[in-house]
């Protein structure tokens, strides 16, 4: 396979305008299509939905179904909080800081400035309980590149210890 990029990433929302209020009123992102049907087309089932695409500057999307039922998707119950999100990436910590005031001046709660050493990121949850990271690259792209060769051998240290731990 030669994957080209990301298409879009969806998850459930409890309802589509507050989701469209905040990607497109509060992060800037374009709503830039609407899919309304009454069926699944893969399945076929009946399921009334709206499916909302709102477009990065990469022509990539992130997408949400809403169902109509004014529930949004639970977490799940044996991952933390931290742990399932989505990043999106900034140019410059120039507006990373400007997202951050932004954000904070929209009454929203900000975890970090975080400095991960080859990225600063800050942290929050939209509407609908999914955390979001915003992030910039600090490291020139050789210092990211130098980690590559490693990083199975990394993995494998990783699932050694993992294993001992699982078999103690």
């Amino acid at each position: 396979m030669d994957i080209k990029c990301l298409h879009h990433f969806a998850w459930r929302c409890r309802d589509a305008e507050e989701t469209r209020a905040f990607y497109e009123d509060v992060l800037g992102l374009k709503l830039a299509h609407l899919v309304k049907s009454d069926h699944v087309p893969s399945t076929g089932e009946f399921c009334p939905y709206v499916h909302v695409f709102f477009e990065l500057r990469d022509g990539s999307y992130i997408a949400f179904f809403d169902l109509g039922d004014n529930i949004a998707a639970e977490p799940s119950p044996n991952t933390p909080a931290w742990v399932n999100h989505l990043a999106l990436e900034l140019d410059t910590e120039e507006e990373l800081q400007a997202a951050k005031e932004r954000l904070e001046e929209q009454g929203i709660q900000i975890v970090g400035v975080t400095d991960h050493e080859i990225i600063k990121s800050i942290y929050f949850f939209d509407p609908n309980g999914i955390r979001l990271e915003l992030t910039t690259r600090i490291a020139e792209q050789e210092e990211l590149d130098r980690g590559i060769p490693d990083a199975r051998a990394g993995l494998a240290a990783w699932s050694r210890e993992k294993a001992a731990r699982l078999n103690a």
